[in-house]
């Protein structure tokens, strides 16, 4: 009886085909990559986080786009103004990986010896005559040039231009409410130039937001264009 139960067994096992793996794909999705318009978000968020730390009677606006008739698009697009009592701060912020080697007086500058960009602090002093076309009564005012690429790049440019006595300063993004804040400090020290008041900072403010171009349509137009102006220069 034993051994017919044992046969039964047997029988039963040795029909029974070996599992075969799974061909069936996984229902996960990959993750999607980050788009470089969405890269370029999260920098911009990077740098108002930055802003926000500045005292208390600083302003600034971000994503400023204003007429400009000396530019080849007719506009200047500004990435961030700050305007503090002691001068407004212009800064162009750039998205580079690599080496940054250029120096004050150079048209263009390079990205790890691979391509060539346009000095930005040349660009950046266009910013700035554009806003001071917007603010008459400012002509006089501070201006300081900030520039500010993030911890991917190392720099290999001018050192003026990263001593804070300097009115032109190349800065990484994570650095910049330092340096920022220890330019006012430098400034208020030297006790030089008109101070803004509250009432200065609230005009300066004002006129530059009722400046802001918003329409799409236009700053479509000057991104395409602004585009392949700079890929000409290459």
């Amino acid at each position: 009886m034993l051994k017919k139960l044992m046969s039964i067994f047997k029988s039963d096992t040795s029909d029974k085909k070996p599992t075969q793996p799974s061909t069936k794909t996984s229902s996960r999705k990959p993750k999607p990559k980050v788009q470089p318009t969405r890269i370029g978000e999260l920098g911009e968020h990077k740098i108002n986080i930055q802003l926000d730390q500045l005292p208390k009677g600083c302003k600034y606006v971000s994503d400023l786009m204003v007429a400009n008739s000396e530019s080849r698009t007719g506009y200047s697009q500004i990435d961030h103004v700050v305007i503090t009592p002691q001068g407004i701060f212009v800064i162009e912020t750039k998205n580079y990986n690599g080496e940054i080697k250029g120096t004050r007086d150079n048209k263009s500058w390079s990205v790890s010896n691979r391509f060539k960009m346009y000095n930005p602090f040349m660009q950046n002093y266009g910013h700035i005559q554009a806003i001071k076309s917007l603010l008459p009564d400012y002509q006089e005012s501070r201006y300081i040039s900030l520039v500010s690429f993030t911890m991917r790049c190392r720099f290999s440019v001018d050192p003026e231009l990263r001593k804070i006595q300097s009115d032109e300063l190349i800065v990484y993004d994570v650095e910049l409410s330092e340096y920022i804040q220890r330019k006012m400090n430098r400034i208020q020290a030297e006790k030089t130039g008109p101070v803004l008041t509250e009432s200065d900072i609230q005009k300066i403010y004002q006129s530059l937001k009722e400046a802001n171009i918003t329409d799409p349509k236009i700053r479509a137009e000057h991104v395409d264009k602004a585009g392949s102006a700079e890929r000409a220069k290459r």
